[in-house]
């Protein structure tokens, strides 16, 4: 009863957070502010206290979300961009791993050098999500935000990979980085292998279930949901990585969407349940950090500032987040050095665009740390192999959150200044005339496809059902060509396209709202009961959220 509770006291808190940082007069990212309230959550006057299982919150939590954010990863982009991505997903985690890891062993002598690689490693997972809630959506260049989508997917396997290899050096006290990297490559291309059959195998198997049994949707989405944990799972129990291959089997379902076979019911439903479970999981892994953090700052205190003063032990924090940002940096300057210098050999110059200074920054400053930075480092072992005590393993985790938090204020604070005057114009322009030419090509396909309906169906008809079909094909025709109108090139014939749209989305969302008001005020005089009411209710809101819909994309 006290674990039904508590998740139900945890689902309230992620409602109200996102409730409460819309209302708050200053503004908040909402993992911040999920981060404080589990903190206000875990102090006495509360006294919510959940122990925190770090294998459990990586079953349960990362691979809904790692599918998800595969889902929507834009695979043209990702394929085109794959060598920024990859520098960043493997280059740079070894780069933070060398240079961060001797920066702490330095800095802190008391923490070895393989635990010190091991802090480093466990840092290096980027959350892109974190991101988007600090500077909303559509403020980057779209080939930034795609490479740190991009990164975000990749690192959270890399980062842990070599968490783990330097975890396994410091328990055993041995190492071989020949071992270590035939291990990673098996283990990453063996998890991406399996996302991909646990993907590959349910489209078979949906496919099947609608031939025999029809296309339902309540039993699509189900399976929908075991995607992600079979994936992972499967991954896990052969020593692979249950993170890429949760990723992999997101980044296949578009492709097993195009074979078609479910019905748009359940298209709509399974993609309302993942966002769903996508802001719910989010909040709680941040909810949860803020849950540790009281106990994990005072037990760091107490055990390992004996002889130091506290304000020491933020003042490592602050430290190591500024060298995690510099070493970001420096690695996307030479990145961005090399591809120039590789370019120019190549004959390739034209393609050479000048450095921006502050869109390095921003890419610099979007390194933000999140939920898998804190399962990683609560992962370590409390004893070595002699079965004595983990050496400054509070220390580690007390850092490791402290780190978390300082890189999520100093995106919070810093990035939305550096973004602000930045030119997208040219970004913007592209992508609108790419679905303007996207809208023209399905409108065109439509025309053509009704005319062709049309004349096959007319064969046989008498007069009235001819006059009938006429009539229909006219509106529908009507109704595309000015759609096609409304993505010409000419300004006027666009103008007037746009007004007609325009009126004929809000005298149908006046329609729809009578409609809604009739509907209630027939089911309060009990002229329908409640089935007669369910179903007509839906109808209507399923053709009001179409033209929210398409008010929204054409804005």
């Amino acid at each position: 009863m006290e674990i039904v509770f508590t998740v139900l006291i945890l689902l309230l808190a992620v409602a109200a957070s996102g409730v409460a940082a819309r209302l708050v007069p200053f503004k908040l990212p909402l993992p911040l502010f999920q981060i404080g309230l589990g903190a206000v959550l875990a102090l006495p006057l509360f006294g919510l206290k959940i122990s925190f299982d770090p294998e459990l919150f990586l079953l349960l939590f990362i691979p809904p979300l790692l599918f998800t954010d595969g889902w929507r990863m834009p695979k043209r982009e990702f394929f085109r961009l794959a060598q920024p991505i990859l520098a960043l997903a493997l280059g740079l985690v070894l780069f933070t791993v060398v240079g961060v890891g001797y920066f702490i062993h330095w800095m802190i002598p008391v923490i070895s050098l393989p635990s010190a690689f091991a802090l480093a490693a466990v840092l290096s997972p980027t959350d892109a999500v974190a991101v988007s809630s600090i500077i909303g959506k559509g403020r980057l260049p779209a080939s930034m935000q795609h490479v740190l989508e991009g990164e975000a997917l990749m690192n959270d396997a890399s980062g842990l990979v070599a968490f783990k290899f330097a975890i396994a050096a410091v328990v055993t006290g041995t190492f071989s980085l020949l071992d270590a990297s035939l291990s990673f490559v098996l283990i990453s291309v063996g998890g991406i292998a399996v996302g991909l059959i646990v993907a590959w195998g349910f489209g078979l198997v949906r496919r099947k279930i609608i031939e025999w049994a029809g296309d339902e949707p309540g039993i699509q989405v189900v399976l929908l949901i075991l995607i992600p944990f079979t994936a992972y799972i499967f991954a896990e129990h052969f020593g692979l990585s249950g993170i890429l291959a949760a990723v992999a089997a997101g980044m296949l379902m578009p492709y097993i969407e195009t074979a078609g076979g479910e019905s748009a019911a359940t298209r709509m439903q399974g993609r309302s349940i993942m966002t769903m479970m996508e802001f719910v999981f989010n909040g709680m892994s941040f909810l949860l950090l803020g849950l540790q953090l009281p106990g994990i700052v005072s037990l760091a205190h107490a055990r390992t500032a004996g002889n130091v003063p506290v304000w020491y032990l933020f003042a490592y924090i602050l430290a190591i987040t500024v060298a995690l940002i510099v070493l970001r940096f420096i690695w996307v300057w030479i990145n961005l050095r090399m591809r120039r210098f590789a370019n120019a050999v190549r004959g390739q110059s034209g393609r050479n665009r000048k450095f921006d200074l502050r869109l390095i920054g921003i890419t610099a400053l979007s390194g933000v740390r999140g939920a898998i930075t804190l399962a990683g480092v609560m992962s370590i072992p409390l004893l070595l192999k002699e079965h004595t005590p983990f050496p400054a393993r509070d220390l580690l985790i007390f850092l490791a959150t402290g780190v978390i938090v300082c890189s999520l204020l100093f995106g919070s604070f810093l990035l939305p200044w550096m973004l602000k005057d930045l030119q997208l114009d040219a970004e913007a322009k592209r992508r609108r005339t790419e679905e303007m030419n996207a809208r023209m090509r399905l409108s065109e396909a439509a025309v053509r496809r009704i005319e062709e309906a049309q004349e096959r169906i007319s064969h046989g008809l008498d007069e009235s059902d001819l006059a009938l079909l006429t009539e229909v094909s006219g509106s529908l025709l009507a109704t595309y060509r000015m759609r096609m109108n409304a993505e010409s090139d000419s300004e006027e014939t666009h103008r007037a396209a746009n007004r007609f749209k325009q009126f004929e989305r809000e005298l149908r969302l006046e329609a729809i709202r009578a409609e809604r008001m009739e509907i209630h005020y027939l089911r309060a005089e009990q002229r329908i009961n409640d089935e007669t009411f369910l179903m007509l209710i839906n109808q209507i809101d399923m053709a009001e959220t179409w033209l929210l819909g398409s008010l929204n994309a054409s804005d």
